[in-house]
């Protein structure tokens, strides 16, 4: 039977007396409130809620969690507010290496690094919490907001991020995640999954980023990810400069970007909305074209993105204004200067040594069934030989399987 610590009833919450909930001006640290928070995150044993009562908590160190089993709860995440503003040490707002692990119904605010990092866990679920850089986006933001990274049987649901200089919702190098009903915005990327094996994002709003939606595999990893499901997502108006740290994989991303696959394979894109993304609604690039395969890479990661099904989705605007010189250039050449790219763009980066008589096999190809134009950029060709390729991608593949979360 789980042990209920509600920590306003050993007399720790802060409260606020005579301001609002969300009105720091008046906030004091209460440094006996997380000494006893810490202790009991450090004594907690299986089974254990742990309760954080309706207030503005400041905090100027990260908090840990290293016991399997134990739920951490808010009373909302407008209400039971977490603020590292003032934070001296520590990587994170919240660090926790469990399983069997629960985080709802609070926000974590202005942390110095991530905001909830989640590391070599399974069975994690993240469900009503909000990460939030409170000053705006900035490249000095910490770089993830919600991160979990080598799980399995992740979900994160109901919840919002906001202002992360890398991005806002991340989860890497996991198997069986869910990513559903969120809300992303001000991010460099909205929500990413990188180098994860079996992922379904759908349900979200992906708006004012840099890329709304991330699909990567990056090198020099312990697993390269593919199966991927993106659908019924909104995602419009990620038009924010990129403002992440240079030589990190966003970096690249141009603004204007609203689903990006990046060297990954097996992904479906169905049934969303993308609306006015300046650069481009969907874009499907190689490693080649984010500058990383100037690095050594290992020998057995596969650059090109392959079996990529698009279909389904709904397109308004986009297009018209794309992120840096060289596709500026190769917009205006093509389409004019009031003209605009078509809803995917294609770096154009194949492997060729897969092709049989000439063709990529049928498994292998990238499908477009939506009514839209695909460009091919040529970027191999250093852009020289860019052409509308639509015809060359109107087939079709198989679905995906549907992720299935059975610990839930």
């Amino acid at each position: 039977m789980s042990r209920r610590i509600t920590l306003m009833a050993l007399g720790l919450s802060v409260l606020l007396a005579g301001c609002g909930q969300n009105d720091k001006s008046n906030e004091t640290p209460d440094s006996d409130y997380q000494r006893r928070l810490i202790e009991r995150l450090i004594d907690a044993q299986p089974g254990d809620i742990i309760e954080i009562p309706a207030g503005l908590h400041k905090f100027d160190r990260s908090l840990m969690l290293t016991t399997d089993g134990v739920t951490i709860r808010g009373a909302g995440m407008d209400k039971t507010i977490l603020s590292f503003k003032g934070q001296l040490t520590g990587a994170e707002g919240l660090l926790v290496t469990a399983s069997d692990f629960t985080l709802e119904n609070l926000a974590i605010e202005d942390t110095i690094g991530d905001g909830l990092k989640v590391n070599n866990g399974a069975n994690i679920i993240i469900r009503g919490v909000r990460v939030e850089w409170t000053d705006g986006y900035a490249t000095e933001n910490g770089a993830y907001g919600l991160y979990p990274v080598q799980t399995e049987n992740v979900l994160i649901e109901g919840s919002i991020a906001i202002g992360a200089s890398d991005a806002g919702i991340y989860v890497g190098q996991s198997r069986n995640v869910v990513v559903r009903n969120n809300r992303a915005e001000w991010n460099v990327a909205g929500i990413e999954v990188e180098n994860c094996i079996g992922a379904d994002v759908y349900g979200n709003v992906a708006t004012n980023n840099t890329g709304g939606i991330l699909v990567f595999n990056m090198p020099n990893l312990p697993q390269a990810g593919y199966r991927t499901r993106v659908y019924d997502n909104d995602v419009f108006s990620n038009n924010t400069e990129n403002f992440g740290h240079a030589g990190t994989p966003v970096a690249s991303v141009p603004a204007g970007s609203g689903i990006v696959i990046n060297s990954n394979d097996q992904v479906e894109i169905f049934g969303n909305r993308l609306a006015n993304n300046d650069t481009a609604n969907i874009i499907i690039s190689s490693l080649h074209t984010t500058g990383y395969s100037d690095y050594a890479v290992q020998d057995s990661f596969d650059p090109y993105p392959e079996t990529i099904w698009i279909h389904d989705n709904q397109y308004e605007g986009g297009g018209e204004s794309p992120d840096g010189l060289d596709l500026q250039a190769l917009k205006f050449a093509l389409f004019g200067l009031s003209g605009r790219f078509p809803d995917v763009l294609f770096d154009g980066y194949v492997d060729e040594k897969k092709h049989v008589d000439g063709k990529m096999p049928d498994d292998l190809r990238i499908c477009v069934a939506d009514s839209v134009d695909v460009l091919n950029a040529d970027a191999p060709g250093n852009y020289a030989n860019p052409r509308l390729a639509s015809d060359e991608f109107r087939c079709a593949l198989n679905g995906l399987p549907q992720i299935d979360l059975a610990f839930l």
